[in-house]
């Protein structure tokens, strides 16, 4: 698999309203574990939408790889033309960050937000333009990252398509197992 797309919770579905919060520490530690394995069965490029949360937190976890392993490239597909321009100071400077951090930055539509269809075809193009995707959901808490995970499923019953998904349950043991050490 060369290419694929991550998503996953946005901060607020899973209670994170600050930058140290431990919980972000606990995903950025399981997604490179994960995203480690792929690197090393050839994956070249991770691609994200930039949403505030799991997506902009992976962005650091792939900046971290690549000290290791260079040959990452990070990509940056937004559903339209200034998308995050309306966030908050803090929410976009994360989102600034994570464009810094970027080997490629686009979007789907190079019009501001006008209406669902700009969604629905940014999710086409993430699934015609990946392999897989790499979704931090549970399917006992329900979220954003349902939609994605639901339009992948339908569209992995017709075209070679992996879905590989971090549960609470991955996240949990994640804890327990760096209590270990």
């Amino acid at each position: 698999m060369k290419t694929l797309y991550f998503t996953g919770y946005r901060n607020y579905e899973l209670g994170v309203f600050q930058a140290k919060d431990p919980k972000i520490a606990v995903i950025k530690k399981v997604i490179m574990s994960t995203l480690t394995n792929y690197v090393e069965e050839g994956l070249e490029w991770l691609l994200i939408s930039g949403n505030l949360g799991a997506e902009l937190w992976c962005a650091e976890a792939v900046e971290q790889l690549k000290q290791t392993y260079p040959e990452l490239k990070l990509g940056i597909i937004f559903p339209f033309e200034g998308f995050g321009e309306n966030w908050n100071e803090t929410n976009q400077q994360a989102l600034q960050t994570a464009k810094s951090f970027a080997d490629y930055v686009n979007s789907t539509s190079h019009k501001p937000y006008q209406d669902p269809s700009q969604l629905r075809n940014h999710t086409a193009f993430l699934l015609e333009h990946t392999e897989g995707a790499l979704v931090l959901y549970d399917d006992e808490f329900p979220g954003k990252p349902n939609y994605f995970l639901r339009d992948a499923k339908a569209y992995s019953e017709q075209n070679p398509y992996f879905i590989h998904q971090i549960t609470m349950d991955d996240l949990q043991n994640a804890i327990f197992d760096s209590n270990l050490l």
